[in-house]
Order: C-alpha cells, then sequence, then structure tokens
C-alpha cells in the first residue's frame, strides 16, 4: 500500500511542478538581462537606471535561483540630474540594458546613458570587483559587444536601423580608421506587421560557425516580440523571422548548460511589479534554435525549483553591523546619487539615521531615499521609526516609489506628531488621512498585492508593532514610462522647513506574504 501512495505521489508532483522551476523565474524587477555561463555559473547583469549604486551582476548555479554579487559602479555620474539637484533628476533614464560578457578571464559589463551621453564598459577579474570603467562617447543605444574568433571585437547597436563598429582591443572607444556601417538596414521587417516599437535590445551569440542576433519589436495592436536573424558571416547577409510571439515575453538571448541543453532568457513587462525574468526552452532544427513549447512559454521548467528571493534578491535589515560586514548590503540602492554626509549607521549603533540638508517639495525630489524592490506575487515591508528628532515640517517613513507613489509617514507639524498617508492623484501628493499621535516611535507597514497584476497597495501604522490598522486609501500601482521600473519599498527622510533634524529606522523587514486580501 505504501508503495503504491509514493508512486501516486510521484506522478502528482509530476503534474503540479513539485521540485520544478516556474515561471516568471525572478518575480520582481530584472529587466534587460543579459546573461552568460562560465563552467557551471551563470552570470547575469541587469538594469536599475537612476538607481545607485548601479548596474548589479547576479550568479547562480541552476538558471533559476539568482543571487546579488556586485555592482559595477558605484555612482554613475555626477551632474545635477543624477544627483538629483537644482530641480533635476534622471527618473527612466540614468544606465540602460547592459551587455555581460567573460573574456581572456575576465569579465566585462557595457551599458550606455542619456544621462552620461556616454556608452561606459566596466572590467574586473572578480565577479565581485572591484571593476576598473572606461567610458566614450557617444551613447550607443541598447548595444551588444561581441568577441569573435577572428580576435576582433565588435558593437552591435540601434533601433530598426542596426549597425555595427568595430571596438580597439582595450575597450576605449571605436577602432581608429574604421566607420559604422549598416548591420541589418530594418530589423523590424521580420516581424512582417506595422510597428509600434522598432526592433532594438539587441544581444548576439554564434554556435557551429552562425551568427545568432535576438532582437525585441513590438508590431503595433499586438505584443512584444522576440525576433531572430542569422547570418554566416557577421557582416551578413542576415535572415530573420520572428522567434517567439506569445504573452509578450521578450528582448533576451541564449544560454546553455553543463550538460548541453538550451534555453532563452526573456522578460515580461507585468504591472506594478516591473518586468520579471523568464525563461523557455530551446530546440534546435535546420540551424534554428526554436524557443517555447510548440511556440509557447512554458510555466513549469525542468530545473531546479525557485527558492524564495529573500534573502538574495531582497532582505530584512536591522541595520546592526558586524566588523567587516558591508555598510549597506547589495539589496538596497539609493534613489540617485546620495549625500553620503547625510546617512549613518555609527552615530546611533542599531539604526538608520537619515539626515535632512536641504529643503525638499516631496518624496520623489528627495534627497538620501533608501530602496528595496518590491517582490510578487505578494510582499510586506516594514519599519520601526523614532522621530524625536524631527524637526517641524519634517516627514519620514516608508513609501512605494514610482511616479504614482504612495507613503505612510510620520509629520512633524507646529509642535505635534500626526500619521499620515499620502496618495498621488493626479499628478499631485493628496494627504488621505491623519491620525495625530504623542509619541516619538512609531510603526509603518506597506503590502503590495501584484497578484494576478491586481497592483494594490495597502498602508498600515502601530502604536506597539503588534497591532496594526489601515490608514488612508489602498493605492493603486501601475507601471509607468516616466520611472520605468517597478515599485520600490522606500525608506525616507526630507524636510519642508527647516534642515538639521534626523529620523532614526530600527529595522526594514520585509516578507513574502501579505495580511490583507
Amino acid at each position: 500500500m505504501r508503495k503504491i501512495l509514493n508512486i501516486c505521489l510521484f506522478l502528482l508532483a509530476g503534474q503540479i511542478g513539485f521540485g520544478q522551476a516556474h515561471n516568471p523565474i525572478v518575480h520582481a524587477d530584472v529587466p534587460d538581462l543579459s546573461m552568460i555561463r562560465v563552467g557551471d555559473t551563470y552570470y547575469m547583469s541587469s538594469t536599475t537606471m537612476h538607481m545607485s549604486p548601479g548596474l548589479p551582476i547576479m550568479s547562480s548555479k541552476d538558471l533559476v535561483n539568482w543571487k546579488l554579487e556586485s555592482y559595477c559602479y558605484d555612482r554613475l555620474v555626477e551632474n545635477d540630474a543624477m544627483n538629483l539637484t537644482n530641480g533635476q533628476n534622471t527618473y527612466g533614464r540614468g544606465s540602460w540594458a547592459s551587455c555581460i560578457r567573460y573574456h581572456n578571464g575576465e569579465f566585462m559589463v557595457s551599458t550606455f546613458a542619456a544621462t552620461s551621453g556616454k556608452t561606459h564598459i566596466y572590467t574586473s577579474k572578480n565577479i565581485k570587483g572591484p571593476w576598473k570603467e572606461k567610458s566614450f562617447a557617444p551613447a550607443y543605444h541598447d548595444h551588444s559587444i561581441f568577441f569573435d574568433d577572428d580576435g576582433k571585437t565588435y558593437l552591435i547597436y540601434g533601433a530598426g536601423k542596426l549597425k555595427i563598429i568595430e571596438l580597439k582591443s582595450d575597450l576605449s572607444g571605436k577602432m581608429e580608421g574604421t566607420e559604422e556601417k549598416i548591420l541589418i538596414e530594418n530589423a523590424s521587417a521580420a516581424a512582417n506587421a506595422p510597428i509600434m516599437l522598432q526592433a532594438e535590445g539587441s544581444q548576439l551569440f554564434k554556435k557551429d560557425g552562425k551568427y545568432y542576433l535576438f532582437n525585441i519589436v513590438w508590431p503595433r495592436g499586438g505584443m512584444r516580440t522576440v525576433l531572430i536573424h542569422r547570418a554566416d558571416k557577421i557582416t551578413g547577409p542576415w535572415e530573420g523571422k520572428i522567434g517567439l510571439q506569445d504573452l509578450g515575453v521578450a528582448q533576451g538571448g541564449l544560454i546553455d548548460t553543463p550538460d548541453g541543453r538550451w534555453f532563452s532568457y526573456l522578460f515580461r513587462d507585468n504591472g506594478g511589479v516591473g518586468r520579471i525574468p523568464y525563461l523557455v526552452p530551446v530546440e534546435w532544427k535546420d540551424g534554428w534554435p526554436i524557443l517555447g513549447e510548440n511556440g509557447k512559454v512554458p510555466m513549469s521548467l525542468n530545473l531546479p525549483a525557485n527558492k524564495s528571493l529573500i534573502p538574495n534578491i531582497v532582505n530584512s535589515d536591522e541595520f546592526t553591523r558586524k566588523k567587516g560586514e558591508p555598510t549597506l548590503p547589495l539589496v538596497w540602492q539609493w534613489n540617485h546619487n546620495p549625500d553620503n554626509s547625510l546617512w549613518s549607521l555609527t552615530e546611533r549603533k542599531g539604526f538608520l539615521r537619515l539626515k535632512t540638508g536641504r529643503i525638499d517639495t516631496s518624496f520623489v525630489s528627495a534627497k538620501n531615499t533608501l530602496t528595496q524592490r518590491t517582490i510578487g506575487p505578494e510582499s510586506t515591508g516594514s519599519i520601526a521609526l523614532d522621530a524625536s528628532k524631527m524637526k517641524d515640517g519634517d516627514i519620514a517613513g516608508l513609501g512605494l516609489l514610482q511616479k504614482n507613489y504612495g507613503f505612510v509617514g510620520l509629520k512633524n507639524e507646529n509642535g505635534t506628531k500626526a500619521i499620515i498617508m499620502v496618495s498621488t492623484k493626479g499628478g499631485k501628493a493628496v494627504e488621505m488621512e491623519k491620525v495625530s499621535v504623542s509619541q516619538n516611535t512609531v510603526y509603518l507597514k506597506a503590502e503590495c498585492n501584484f497578484k494576478d497584476r491586481a497592483d494594490i497597495a495597502h498602508f498600515f501604522y502601530s502604536l506597539d508593532g503588534k497591532s496594526w490598522k489601515k490608514i488612508g486609501e489602498p493605492l493603486k500601482m501601475p507601471y509607468t514610462l516616466p520611472h520605468f521600473m517597478g515599485y520600490r519599498f522606500s525608506l525616507f527622510n526630507f524636510a519642508t522647513k527647516e534642515i538639521g533634524g534626523f529620523a532614526d529606522f530600527d529595522y526594514f523587514r520585509i516578507e513574502d506574504k501579505i495580511s490583507e486580501k
């Protein structure tokens, strides 16, 4: 009887995917992924745009479960837009789609930025860094760097009309005496449809002597689509076709496993949580990579099961540090370049202190906002806040950062303190509810429901950290292009009247569940 039961359980496990990976492989904002394998380890770069540090590098042993290893830069560039000064910002810009490679025993990651007007290339022999930077103008859009077998290095870039240049061997710029050439006059034509978004996001690969170029295109009235072109020579001629057209899963490339299997890594626009990575199996037929299962994106994969994104992509933080530990773990990124004189983890041990150094008018213009990704399908962030040293007009708390933001915070106004919930209505910040309090320490929480693209958040407060009360109204969390990023949990403190105050955060805790259904 027990043997029969075990057989039934085994068959049932196979049907519902126990022990198997499921898509999305990362239910969080990890867009524009580029991927390589070195030995038995996979490495991935991604986009975090206006965040600092930026250009995150992750590693995995199984293609499914990833952990942060480093960032290629601490600060992309020093200017008003990246520093969030003089009314400037770089929301939705910063550094965009990157390319990761491994060549001659060295990792290389490149990106481009309208914010700097340059192409940036970072190199290191160690995936954890430190990374050395070279940069040159112009900013080559959505480029792919390719080290060919003949020792030449190429860069493919552009949208619609794709171009190619040869780089110097030291990656410091375009090879002298060479000119840019048109690689494919109209790469979008392979979609055989009217086009809304021209073919871009180039990623170039080589297998069995043939070149394969991946792009994304978006037909008008259709969905995000994978295009694949192939050629016998890098200079062409190229022939192209649709590689995948399902669920809007697109933009990425090819990766193989040590045992000879192939996958395509891609991502999907998925509402408020952001753009999330998928894997689809690849079979080779007649010299073409065939993506998906009967042209569809499978929800389960013959790979190890997904583990929680906690602690390797997001994580709780008690703000206690032992000797030798990093001041800020890799899960944290600042919204724009921080002013490092205005935050501390040492002035009060066990607390993150955010100090005010200027007057700000809104949550999105505030300096030194510390962020982490939200994660799907559900996630909760909570904080304990000591507001005893906040000045008149100061507002500190826990936000959900995007263009249509919301937050729960403590406001110090005319000698009295109140917990407020603020939401954006018609592009303006509106105080939805205000609750006066007499104590300095309060507990604040935000719960995010991304299940089935609900994209709704609820805010809560507590006076003892145990009994929670809802405050304000539900926040609808649309993905907007001005920020071009999934919603982020955000710890903030800004002054509206006078500078010199500070707020102390005792902890930030994240869970992959919510109480409010």
